[in-house]
């Protein structure tokens, strides 16, 4: 009686199912990771323009006098889209570690793995210095300054946008490559995750024409779809066909 009740103790602990569902150095889920980054990424986006009274938050490529206006009315507004913002990045962070890891566990030797973790970690590292200038912009005695105010603001887009984008399109295709040439991915998501990061990468074009910024929230909106899909469709281990 006592051996029977310990070889059943014993079985959970070496059955290779229950291992692969409670895996403890699994990490968190991608999904629900890049869930909560696109959640605190939006709710910057609509709480900001909530307390702002309906006013958008101001393209860097307006008029002084509209942008300056702007911060110096919202100052609230511009606090908490850039608190949120620099809380986006956190779980971003995590999901490139937690993908990262995977991708090698299941095999990939490829340098997409690497490229991955490069990507997200720097995409994070972009989207946290963007949320911190944007707090500065909400600071009264910045925001009354219309230099600084133009400056900051432009350094801001440009952390947050081109360069913010450019690497979540790494980060991306660090996924989508090896998902596609290893078959971890649905084929159509792997192309369409090629495709995202291609456009993220033209992004780069921002800093030459400011026509080319139209491609940053394509880019940006389907790179954070993409990556939820993603989180949620990429196995925990290989499935090896027996026989």
């Amino acid at each position: 009686m006592t051996a029977d009740a310990a070889n059943a103790a014993q079985a959970p602990a070496t059955d290779p199912e229950t291992r692969g569902r409670r895996d403890p150095q699994a990490g968190p889920p991608p999904g629900v990771l890049a869930v909560v980054f696109t959640a605190l990424f939006l709710a910057g986006l609509v709480l900001s323009t909530l307390l702002a009274g309906g006013d958008a938050f101001p393209s860097p490529f307006g008029s002084t006098d509209t942008v300056t206006s702007y911060f110096r009315d919202h100052t609230g507004a511009v606090r908490v889209s850039g608190t949120l913002q620099f809380a986006a990045s956190v779980p971003l962070a995590i999901y490139a570690a937690t993908v990262s890891a995977r991708l090698h566990k299941l095999g990939v030797r490829a340098p997409g793995a690497t490229i991955a973790l490069a990507g997200g970690v720097l995409a994070s590292a972009f989207l946290a210095c963007s949320g911190l200038v944007t707090w500065v912009l909400s600071r009264p005695e910045v925001a009354d300054q219309s230099e600084a105010v133009r400056a900051l603001q432009y350094l801001a887009f440009g952390l947050g946008g081109p360069a913010h984008v450019v690497l979540l399109g790494l980060l991306v295709a660090g996924i989508a490559v090896p998902g596609l040439l290893a078959g971890l991915l649905p084929r159509a998501l792997a192309v369409a995750g090629l495709a995202v990061a291609a456009v993220a990468e033209l992004s780069t074009l921002v800093l030459l024409a400011d026509g080319a910024a139209l491609l940053l929230p394509v880019a940006r909106f389907a790179g954070l779809l993409w990556l939820i899909a993603a989180g949620f469709l990429l196995p925990r281990r290989r499935v090896r066909a027996e026989g």
